[in-house]
């Protein structure tokens, strides 16, 4: 799969999870928001040639991002993330939570994506 792949599958998870948290699958949705956020970090770690695949990578790939963009709070809003990929196993975070959390999280994938040159 190379990095335009990664780029459409992060787009249309964006779509699918906005559509299963209006179809009351908060689960379900807050593990597409999670796949959105891997799968645009694994285009901007394939565009910059930088190592991907494991979950460190995510780390890693975002605080060399924030570090590049000047942008600290990107390191922040990628734990957020996290937070749903959390969720998925153990709805850990309540419907206001998700509500509050889910535009940081599609503003840092966009970020991401914006990277990508």
């Amino acid at each position: 799969m190379d990095g335009a792949e990664h780029v459409r599958i992060a787009l249309a998870w964006l779509t699918v999870s906005d559509e299963e948290f209006a179809e009351g699958r908060p689960m379900q949705a807050s593990e597409k928001l999670w796949g959105a956020t891997a799968h645009a970090l694994t285009a901007l770690a394939m565009d910059r040639s930088w190592r991907y695949g494991r979950h460190r990578d995510f780390v890693s790939t975002t605080r060399r991002l924030a570090q590049e963009s000047g942008d600290a709070g990107m390191v922040r809003d990628f734990n957020r993330a996290r937070e749903f990929h959390a969720n998925f196993y153990q709805r850990q975070l309540g419907d206001e939570e998700m509500e509050r959390l889910r535009p940081v999280v599609r503003q840092f994938v966009r970020k991401v994506l914006d990277s990508i040159n």
